[in-house]
């Protein structure tokens, strides 16, 4: 324990005092932003660029007296603006969730007295005590300590307790370091009194909260969408000036060809896509919940089809998050240990040599301080009380076997004394009455110390054996404890005096091991061309082991600390992009990271579990957060929960947003094709003869029939063949990048010249070429439907297949049906003369499918395709 300065450091301060500070500091708690109004939320929504096109649509399909589209219309703007005002309450949310890890209450120094009081009257000043199972409440430095351990996990990401030791007032910066606890962190041993340095918004949970205020912006999709909005209304607003320019040229009345130009505006505006879009989305979240990842923003979906890079966490996220016993060494063998977590599962498998292995874990158990517990109703797993490294001994303990009898394991004998651990001993003993009335003392610590010096009463060559072995297991990443034991007649008066003469019993190496799936997604991942970077507030030994074990890091590369992000006199510190393994990194520097791969243009998804994760899963691209194991500030945090913990998970949901983005560009082609080919059959129709090809209400019919039902059923198909053998698309690529715009264009203009074919070829032989044209120009829309299926000749996505025939079937039924030649204008067919019109779909159908072929021949990933940055 660190002695106190002097008495009244530990007396704190007076009332008026703790007033005059809390007028001056604040509340001890987080400040919640001022909510925004609704009215302006929604205003915000309905500024995006493809809303106003459809607000436009609104009005024109109004204009046009086409009811149907127009409600039509306007319920996918007031669903969409719904869903996107929801959205932006995550942020609210996750400071909320993150002001729930305050501690309710602490124990203060007040007026010469300790009294208990709720943590958010704490001011910068106010000395507290901090014993096993608190919640800091504040940030404070250390005044007095006696074996402090501080799972400091949720800020850090370390797995293991860190050690806290009041410093002296020549400390250095590391000693001074050690002496700081921060608030929402949690004691699991020993006991302290802390002075507070910063409450609320100056702490460290306040800081994070500061960082959660601002979120990633637009997604990928929503950005090309915006851009395509744009475009549509500038190119179809001129497409259609030309329609109603050259019509009043050929002498076509003023109202019709202003009526016209409307409904072609109506026309080349995709108004389906908002519910392509969302019901994409909505089946990929359902497919992505079925699979144990829970969607809370639904444009997330598609984004993770766009990542380039995804940036992960280390502990509980690529590892369990609990420490395990994985490799025992005694002068005599070698052995792993099976099993995760904390409970019994699990055995003991020699490797070589003898042991005795159970000697070794027997005494690692009675030198310890912690303890597990089963399984309840509110705790499924088994659970570690006190110090994980401790729990992971014991653990490892319940696994030896029953024939396994330990020679001497002090069963049956009580603890009477123990010389506690702390940072400059970096060893325990502990001693015991055996049943005979002998005492057996157990010591474990650091290798170096125990193996060191005249600790050791072993035959020669032990110690070397031993020194090598420990340091290729630290080398390896694991944590390595040495443990021996002496029998003693009677109990000595001072127990660490004795810490010498004892018998080496062995070396235990402990990890937080690597999650069985990690490796796995870590591949999928590569396959797909998604990089993967590992960013850790962990040591960069531990971080470089695990980057090992999972093939992140390449033969020679090197990790890169937190330190050397920052500026120094040498420069303005390291780039982060290029690298592959951050150690030692703090919550700001992990947003740091994250925002530099989206300044070089990639696509970032991030993963974690804890609360110093929270800020870098808002500014990424997509935030995803661990379900089970992870903090809720963590979840409310993210776009993506993984209710299961599956790594795997992450895979499938790339494959699902690859899926979303790719039936996007499928049902643009199909849309874009149809509106395009109905603006060429209005420019072209005169120049053959045809004055006005198509009536205004045809135009409207056509494209509700086409774009409607088939359309939105194009949002349903399966994911294509390779689809995860391909790189990720550039993300400053167009929606209609990658060629889209050229097979629109190819498309349309088979679409439009078949169907003037038939309506020229028609109204030569005085037929009623415009209901031919009119039922030619749907039915090779349609056929084309079929063709830019995502796995033809198969049932998959019967929706679409219903769907076209369908809608074939209304465009049939509009040349029959008396009401509707009435309001269409259209004239019965023979049945010739349908079948002949018909057969234009087949057309389409091969159109469509030889591009589609054509265009999926694209090139898989290649070796080194997936890197972080240009």
């Amino acid at each position: 324990m660190a002695a106190p300065t002097d008495e009244r450091s530990l007396s704190g301060l007076t009332s008026t005092e703790a007033a005059r500070l809390r007028e001056e500091h604040g509340p001890n708690e987080l400040t919640l932003r001022r909510p925004v109004s609704l009215l302006t939320r929604v205003g915000t929504q309905l500024r995006d660029p493809l809303i106003v096109v459809l607000l436009a649509a609104v009005v024109l399909t109004l204009v046009t007296g086409d009811y149907p589209d127009a409600i039509i219309i306007g319920l996918v703007v007031v669903a969409n603006s719904t869903v996107g005002v929801a959205q932006e309450l995550r942020a609210e949310s996750a400071v909320a969730a993150l002001a729930a890890l305050a501690a309710p209450t602490a124990r203060v120094h007040r007026d010469g007295q300790v009294r208990t009081v709720p943590a958010v009257a704490l001011v910068p000043g106010d000395v507290v005590d901090l014993t096993q199972g608190d919640i800091v409440p504040a940030d404070a430095v250390l005044v007095e300590s006696a074996a402090l351990l501080v799972d400091e996990a949720a800020l850090t990401g370390e797995s293991v307790p860190v050690e806290k030791l009041a410093a002296g007032p020549e400390a250095s910066q590391a000693s001074a370091a050690q002496a700081r606890v921060s608030a929402g962190t949690v004691v699991v041993r020993g006991r302290a009194v802390a002075r507070v340095t910063a409450t609320g918004a100056a702490s460290a949970t306040g800081r994070i909260a500061s960082m959660l205020d601002t979120g990633p912006g637009r997604t990928p999709l929503q950005r090309r969408l915006a851009g395509l909005g744009r475009v549509l209304a500038g190119v179809a607003g001129g497409l259609c000036v030309v329609v109603a320019a050259l019509g009043l040229w050929r002498g076509q009345p003023l109202e019709l060809m202003v009526v016209t130009a409307i409904s072609l505006v109506v026309a080349a505006v995709p108004e389906s896509l908002p519910a392509v879009v969302t019901l994409s989305l909505a089946l990929g979240a359902r497919r992505m919940a079925a699979r144990g990842a829970i969607v809370r923003r639904l444009a997330a979906v598609e984004t993770l089809g766009s990542v380039t890079v995804v940036a992960t966490d280390k502990t509980g996220t690529l590892t369990e998050g609990q420490m395990v016993v994985e490799r025992l060494w005694t002068p005599s063998g070698e052995a792993r240990v099976t099993g995760l977590g904390y409970g019994p599962d699990g055995e003991v498998v020699r490797e070589s040599g003898t042991g005795p292995f159970v000697d070794l874990l027997a005494a690692a158990a009675l030198c310890n301080d912690a303890a597990v517990e089963p399984p309840t109703d509110g705790a499924p797993h088994w659970t570690a009380v006190g110090d994980p490294t401790e729990a992971a001994l014991l653990t490892a303990a319940s696994k030896t076997g029953p024939d396994d009898v330990p020679a001497l394991d002090g069963r049956g004998a009580d603890r009477v004394a123990e010389a506690p651990f702390d940072s400059l001993r970096r060893r325990m003993s502990t001693l015991h009455r055996l049943p005979d009335g002998r005492y057996l003392l157990t010591c474990k610590g650091a290798p170096e110390v125990l193996l060191a010096g005249d600790r050791l009463d072993d035959p020669a060559g032990v110690t070397p054996s031993a020194v090598a072995r420990a340091a290729a297991f630290a080398d390896a990443g694991y944590r390595v404890l040495a443990v021996a034991r002496k029998v003693l007649a009677a109990a000595p008066p001072d127990l660490a005096a004795q810490e010498n003469g004892l018998e080496l019993l062995g070396l235990v190496a402990i990890s937080d091991p690597p999650r069985p799936a990690a490796a796995d997604a870590i591949a999928a991942c590569r396959t797909a061309g998604i990089s993967t970077v590992l960013i850790t507030g962990d040591h960069a030994a531990t971080a470089s082991a695990l980057a090992g074990r999972l093939g992140l890091l390449a033969p020679g590369e090197a990790v890169v600390t937190g330190d050397r992000l920052l500026p120094g006199p040498d420069g303005p510190g390291a780039s982060p992009v290029g690298v592959h393994v951050f150690a030692r990194t703090t919550p700001e520097q992990k947003l740091d990271i994250i925002q530099a791969l989206r300044d070089d243009g990639q696509v970032v998804a991030m993963i974690g579990d804890g609360v110093n994760d929270a800020p870098a899963l808002r500014r990424a691209d997509i935030g995803v957060a661990m379900g089970g194991r992870g903090t809720e500030v963590a979840r409310q945090a993210a776009d993506l929960v993984l209710a299961d913990d599956d790594l795997a998970t992450v895979a499938s949901a790339v494959e699902e947003g690859r899926r979303v983005y790719a039936n996007v560009r499928r049902f643009l082609l199909y849309g874009l094709a149809g509106g395009t080919a109905e603006i060429v059959v209005m420019l072209v129709g005169p120049l053959l003869g045809m004055a006005l090809p198509l009536l205004p209400a045809q135009i409207l019919w056509v494209n509700l029939v086409t774009h409607g039902l088939p359309g939105v059923a194009l949002g349903a198909e399966p994911v294509a063949e390779g689809t995860m053998t391909r790189a990720p698309r550039p993300p400053d690529q167009s929606v209609l990048g990658a060629g889209l715009w050229h097979r629109i264009l190819q498309l349309a203009a088979v679409v439009a010249a078949t169907s003037l074919a038939v309506g020229w070829w028609a109204h030569a032989h005085d037929l009623p070429w415009q209901s031919m044209l009119f039922v030619a120009l749907g039915a090779t829309q349609l056929g084309s439907a079929l063709g830019v299926r995502a796995r033809p000749r198969t049932w998959q996505n019967p929706a679409l297949l219903w769907a076209t025939a369908v809608a074939f079937g209304l465009q049939v039924v509009a040349v029959y049906l008396p009401v509707l030649q009435t309001l269409l204008g259209t004239t019965a067919l023979t049945g010739g003369q349908l079948a002949a019109v018909s057969a234009t779909a087949g057309i389409g159908y091969v159109a469509a499918r030889v591009q589609t072929s054509l265009a999926t021949r694209s090139p898989r990933v290649t070796a080194g395709t997936a890197r972080p940055g240009r």
